[in-house]
């Protein structure tokens, strides 16, 4: 009998963060490109400091759905993470943040992630909308959200320093009826 996993996709699947991802998690913190596309480049961190924040990740309750998920490719491991915040039931409106290891961008990844995660929100949980917010710079994430069926609902100029210039900030979003047409197209 095959068992059904709902956080399974074709590829990829969504899992609680283990121990043994913190060497991924560790490499993606060196990678300056990828950690300003989702934050900002952060300083140094040791291995032990990571451990200390995969710990500290691991066993944190959330009283909301806030949550931190690892993007594991079968049969691979830890090739990203996906977190939800900003979570309100009451409004049913949530955000999300994704990052995807360097090489893995461009080969779908994301996008089987993150309509696994939009799955359980809408017809889950109930939420009634999304909200994600883009810098302008990464270009590929834009291009990801709109091939979603995410819609542009605003820029906030000047909200990102790096580089030595200010950069805007892109705010795309969903509702669970636009999520519904996705699934039928």
């Amino acid at each position: 009998m095959t068992v059904y996993n709902y956080w399974e996709g074709e590829r990829i699947r969504l899992r609680a963060l283990e121990p043994e991802d913190q060497p991924f998690f560790h490499s993606f913190d060196e990678d300056s490109e990828a950690t300003l596309n989702i934050w900002q480049i952060p300083f140094p961190r040791s291995q032990a400091g990571d451990r200390r924040w995969l710990e500290k990740t691991m066993l944190e309750e959330s009283e909301n759905d806030d949550r931190f998920l690892t993007i594991e490719l079968k049969g691979h491991g830890a090739i990203g993470g996906i977190s939800t915040h900003a979570c309100d039931k009451r409004m049913g409106t949530f955000r999300y943040g994704i990052g995807i290891g360097r090489d893995y961008w461009g080969k779908g990844y994301a996008k089987e992630a993150i309509r696994i995660l939009l799955r359980y929100f809408f017809e889950e949980l109930r939420y009634q909308k999304v909200t994600v917010n883009i810098y302008a710079f990464n270009e590929r994430s834009i291009k990801l959200h709109e091939s979603l069926g995410f819609q542009h609902e605003g820029r906030l100029r000047r909200m990102i320093y790096t580089g030595g210039q200010f950069h805007d900030e892109i705010y795309m979003g969903m509702t669970r009826e636009e999520f519904a047409k996705t699934l039928t197209v």
